[in-house]
């Protein structure tokens, strides 16, 4: 079993750094010699990603989502790394992108979906309440509220435009 932190904890990342968001949807699950590559694709690229972490990747979470199906959560320290990573002729993902566009294409019996997004220093909100290590506090550092920047002590609705601590006028 996990282990809890009890108490507030949030995310500290140094930089700007990428959440990519990656996952497929079973269309038509009476053909299982098109999704079950798809879906068994991922493990041996996170497997090559953590074993280099020069590669970029901070940490990535497999998920089900609803409506969707089986997808990965991934940190990266930059959408160059990510970029790299996907077309590297040598790595895991190259070969299954051109597997996945011969032989299951565009037809509508496996979706598969992306989205990149860039996360500017500082401009991120990340709270954990009696939770184990998860999310980006699990791909970079996990640190009780008490120890980082100001403006992390407070939620959301108590602080400015800015993303600064709104001025008691007390």
């Amino acid at each position: 079993m996990a282990n809890i932190y009890s108490g507030r904890y949030t995310a500290e990342v140094e930089g700007d750094f990428v959440v990519f968001l990656i996952g497929m949807r079973i269309n038509k699950p009476w053909l299982p010699w098109k999704w079950w590559p798809t879906f068994q694709s991922m493990t041996p690229m996170l497997k090559s990603l953590r074993a280099d972490p020069a590669k970029g990747l901070l940490g990535a979470h497999l998920a089900l989502v609803p409506g969707l199906g089986p997808s990965v959560i991934q940190y990266w320290r930059s959408v160059d790394d990510l970029d790299r990573f996907a077309k590297d002729a040598g790595d895991a993902h190259f070969p299954m992108q051109r597997w996945f566009n011969a032989k299951v294409g565009y037809v509508g019996d496996v979706g598969i979906w992306h989205e990149t997004y860039i996360v500017r220093a500082g401009d991120y909100e990340a709270v954990y309440g009696n939770m184990p290590k998860v999310g980006l506090a699990a791909a970079t550092s996990h640190v009780a509220v008490g120890n980082v920047g100001p403006w992390r002590h407070f939620a959301a609705a108590h602080r400015g435009p800015d993303g600064a601590p709104e001025q008691s006028a007390d």
